[in-house]
């Protein structure tokens, strides 16, 4: 299952660039995680300082 990401997010990019997948990108002024391309590693949940990102 892939990662979500919330209302929460600040949008600043630290979670993309933790993403060993590249599945994460900038959409609609947050960051969105591509589904078919997310590994469900967890490097992006452990790098979100304002814990936008969600396993569910």
């Amino acid at each position: 299952m892939a990662y979500k990401v919330g209302e929460t997010c600040i949008n600043c990019g630290i979670c993309e660039e933790a993403c060993p997948a590249e599945a994460i990108s900038e959409k609609d002024d947050k960051r969105w995680i591509d589904p078919d391309k997310c590994l469900s590693c967890g490097a992006c949940l452990g790098s979100c300082a304002a814990e936008a990102i969600t396993d569910a």
